[in-house]
């Protein structure tokens, strides 16, 4: 039986783990990874069978979650964006040393050419770093398919297993067949060996060796993978190792009738046998991978000088942002054709704030009360209200990552520098916020932070915020003083409210909150929808 659908890599990669029997999602939401979690939010077979699927407080605590999840015998999965990987780094590689009970799937979805993220890093880095599996699908198909594999493999090698994908697989739809749709929680006896779950150094050096020792085993399996696929050409020499999307542009330049081998890796660590028996064939390699050159940097190791290694380090391939079949065509030595010229007369139009958003309403608040103060520095944060930093405000001086407002004015306070003056919204704080507010009460550092309240996370669609209604206690529990807890509503007619609070905040040395709270006008618009027509929830 069939059953045909038309859906996003990430809803294929949902629908696959719900087959696969998974309790529980954890995840923050981060674009492009955010549609995993929603689409088992609003699943029925989720709901009958009881799958966890709030957001977690971070990713740090979302892949501890399903850690513990699995140590009690169910699969779980975590969901993140890239730059996610870092704040559950942790866990995460511990989570190798450990190994799992029930299956475990960690999705990082990777960003290139930076739509909406700080960085470019690759996820497949941190895989490699953990020495676990690293499974990358090229379609919503395979991610489909790929997703029950992963729990597959998890369970039988007793290891997480990563699936890195990126935004353009993430965010494209495709038919997908999905098969019957069966929907059963799988469930293993709680694992009862405190030698593999206490990583005492005792405990964790055994159990390094063996990761270690099991390397060459992994790339066996890599090569073996049922989404490994080599294509010979019947008239060439010359040879692609691809993956991803990349093996998509690949073949849409129908690089086998070009006279191109073409070898497609879906699993890592890399098959080293397998790329020296293709290298063996090819007078040339070009290595088309979307991310960082991490094939690529392998190759030449494992398969020597003897050939013409191209890439991204050779510069046949841009050594930054996304692929497409353009210029993976001119790497080929191929010309294509632009399908179109965007016309001169369209002009770019940069993000904004929505209009009657709050956050405007502070930024202009700031703005009007730190004209008085030349030295005054405002560190803000991630999230929709980063825009602050583009005209008419141009009201912030750095956003780094998140949570860092709060630690860099902290910083900044130490050196001398005053106002130094931190904004950050309501779910960023509870993400990584609060622990840099207890540095800045333990030290009396003279520091004004402003958690811009929209009631929801916003920059990614509306997500419940984990501290919603928490955050006066939560500051006040922290050590700031009740009496410098302050609450505002961020609106035109409370203008000269908002603006007196910020300048008396200003004026005292030590830390200070003000929390202007007002609700996303999306979420609101939603609302009104929902009201006013009965639209379901989305």
């Amino acid at each position: 039986m069939t059953r045909i659908r038309l859906l996003l890599g990430d809803e294929a990669i949902a629908e696959g783990a719900l087959q696969a029997g998974i309790k529980g999602v954890y995840a923050y939401p981060g674009t492009p990874s955010t549609e995993i979690t929603e689409y088992i939010q609003r699943s029925a077979a989720a709901a009958e069978n009881g799958v966890h699927c709030t957001w977690s407080t971070n990713e740090k605590t979302a892949m501890e979650a399903a850690l513990g999840m699995s140590y009690a015998g169910c699969r779980s999965m975590v969901c993140m964006k890239h730059v996610g990987m870092n704040v559950a780094a942790d866990a995460f590689v511990n989570s190798a040393m450990t190994g799992v009970n029930g299956g475990l799937v960690v999705v990082a979805a990777d960003d290139p050419s930076m739509h909406s993220s700080q960085n470019e890093q690759d996820s497949r880095f941190y895989g490699k770093f953990a020495m676990i599996p690293v499974l990358e699908p090229s379609s919503q198909q395979e991610a489909y398919e790929m997703t029950g594999y992963a729990f597959e493999l998890s369970e039988r090698e007793k290891l997480p297993v990563l699936m890195r994908i990126t935004t353009r697989l993430a965010h494209s739809r495709a038919a997908v067949d999905t098969g019957a749709g069966k929907y059963e929680t799988i469930r293993k006896p709680a694992a009862d060996d405190p030698s593999s779950w206490v990583l005492l150094p005792a405990n964790a050096k055994r159990k390094n060796a063996g990761l270690t020792s099991r390397q060459p085993h992994l790339q066996e399996l890599s090569g073996e993978a049922p989404f490994f696929r080599t294509i010979l050409s019947e008239h060439g020499d010359r040879g692609i190792i691809t993956c991803g999307t990349g093996f998509n542009y690949v073949m849409e330049n129908n690089a086998p009738e070009a006279g191109f081998h073409v070898m497609k890796i879906s699993q890592y660590p890399v098959p080293a046998d397998r790329i020296r028996d293709f290298a063996g064939r090819c007078r040339e390699i070009l290595v088309v991978e979307d991310g960082q050159p991490f094939i690529e940097e392998q190759v030449r190791g494992i398969a020597g000088w003897n050939y013409v290694l191209k890439g991204r380090l050779t510069g046949d391939l841009p050594r930054t942002g996304e692929l497409n079949p353009d210029n993976v065509a001119a790497a080929m030595g191929m010309k294509r054709v632009p399908a179109f010229n965007v016309p001169e007369c369209i002009v770019p139009r940069p993000p904004a704030l929505c209009a009657g958003c709050g956050h405007r309403d502070v930024y202009i608040a700031l703005n009007k009360v730190l004209a008085g103060y030349p030295d005054a520095r405002v560190f803000a944060d991630i999230g929709c209200y980063t825009l602050g930093a583009l005209p008419p405000f141009c009201a912030i001086d750095s956003c780094v990552d998140m949570g860092a407002s709060i630690t860099m004015a902290k910083g900044a306070a130490d050196a001398g520098l005053w106002p130094a003056v931190a904004v950050i919204g309501d779910s960023t704080f509870t993400h990584s916020g609060m622990t840099g507010l207890l540095d800045a009460v333990n030290d009396g550092s003279d520091i004004t932070v402003v958690i811009s309240d929209n009631l929801t996370t916003a920059m990614t669609g509306g997500q419940d915020s984990s501290g919603t209604g928490k955050f006066e206690a939560i500051c006040m529990a922290l050590g700031v003083s009740p009496d410098h807890v302050r609450v505002v509503v961020p609106a035109p007619k409370n203008m000269d409210e908002i603006t007196e609070t910020i300048r008396e905040e200003i004026e005292y040395r030590g830390v200070s909150v003000i929390i202007p709270r007002r609700e996303c006008m999306q979420t609101l618009a939603r609302k009104k929808r929902i009201a006013d027509n009965g639209e379901e929830k989305r």
